[in-house]
């Protein structure tokens, strides 16, 4: 797809990307053109048809390629490692050496049914898919194909039953368990801090391992960070990570309250930690490995007896799953969770909305009924 852009009046410069060469580098011409706009439109309608030409050549792996290379700097280390592994794995497959402008929905259908007969589990066939989708996609914006074919192919959707959430009385068990675990010098003094912000705040392992004691203010808890575990070295040869200190996985930042018991042993925290550091959670100049925040939860799961399927990130769902039972509105709970759309957390949360469902249907009876609501009764006792 060409463009244009007028370098001074009646001087145009019309540029067009015809793909990429064996060694990866982008193929564009340009052309000055001296006229109008009409004049101008001629040439770039002339040089779209020759990238068209030359993008018919592009198979589906060599998009995979691009599309890649296009998206890889705005990815976290994490996401960029996922999504190269895809990547790799639709490669592997005879679908990737199809030209692009003759890639089928049909094609597509094809490809999952290979992949089921490998053994390949819907959860991988499914993200392969939306990995090819979303090179197609970028096909597309740059006119190379007119239509999606991956997004017109059929992804059977599988019926899964929400996860559930870990119940009261285990996460207090657990959170008692870290504290014991604390006083007996097992873990460090943070651990316990750690699990219950966790539980509280319903942050992420990457942000609560970002956390600077200039975060917390009067209360209040601002997470603007996360850490990005950056690894080195290979299989069998590992290498110190590094912890990069990037924005947080929806890129804005979010003030959450804290109760007094916790604001309260965060203060003898600091005492015995600010002195040696700025991090919330370690000591030193080097902050926590999300990971290790990990092993905190795992090692008081373990020693409060709690089922070894519950997850660090379960403290996460409990969290909101708790907030929204107890009648707390989406935007709020959404807040606290990051979430830069209270769609999402409707969407990840929607079993919790469900049990709400039996208080409105009362509340509704009542008036129906003529019967006094609460709201109304001590209106009228405050009368």
């Amino acid at each position: 797809m060409a463009t244009i852009r007028e370098r001074k009046p009646g001087v145009w410069e019309v540029r067009a990307f015809l793909g990429r060469d064996d060694r990866g580098r982008p193929i564009q011409v340009s052309k000055t053109v001296r006229g109008g706009r009409r004049d101008a439109n001629k040439v770039a309608a002339g040089m779209t048809l020759t990238s068209a030409t030359a993008s018919a050549k592009v198979t589906v792996g060599q998009l995979l390629d691009l599309w890649v290379d296009q998206q890889a700097s705005s990815w976290a280390p994490s996401t960029e490692q996922n999504q190269r592994s895809r990547v790799r794995l639709v490669k592997a497959d005879p679908i990737a050496d199809i030209p692009l402008v003759r890639l089928t929905s049909v094609d597509v259908d094809r490809w999952h049914a290979r992949l089921a007969r490998g053994g390949v589990g819907e959860g991988s066939i499914r993200n392969q898919h939306l990995v090819l989708r979303a090179a197609v996609t970028q096909a597309v914006r740059w006119g190379w194909v007119t239509t999606n074919a991956v997004a017109v192919a059929h992804l059977g959707r599988r019926k899964q039953a929400p996860r559930g959430s870990l119940s009261t009385d285990e996460v207090r068990r657990v959170l008692d368990a870290a504290d014991e675990l604390v006083e007996a010098g097992k873990v460090e003094p943070a651990a316990g801090v750690a699990l219950r912000l966790a539980a509280l705040t319903g942050a992420r392992r990457s942000e609560l391992a970002a956390l600077r004691w200039d975060d917390l203010q009067d209360g209040r808890l601002t997470i603007d960070s996360s850490l990005a575990i950056i690894r080195h070295g290979r299989a069998g040869s590992p290498a110190t990570p590094t912890l990069r200190d990037d924005p947080t996985k929806t890129a804005n930042h979010r003030t959450v309250s804290l109760d007094p018991a916790t604001v309260e042993r965060l203060g003898h925290l600091r005492q015995d930690y600010a002195q040696y550091g700025p991090w919330i959670l370690a000591v030193g100049d080097r902050p926590v490995n999300p990971e290790r925040l990990g092993a905190w939860w795992r090692r008081a799961r373990d020693a409060a007896g709690v089922d070894q399927r519950w997850r660090l990130h379960d403290l996460r769902h409990w969290s909101a799953t708790t907030a929204i039972a107890q009648g707390h509105d989406i935007r709020t709970v959404a807040n606290r969770l990051g979430h830069a759309n209270p769609a999402m957390t409707l969407r990840v949360y929607a079993h919790a909305v469900e049990s709400t469902d039996g208080p409105v249907a009362d509340m509704l009876g009542h008036m129906l009924d003529g019967r006094t609501t609460i709201d109304s009764a001590s209106t009228r006792e405050s009368q």
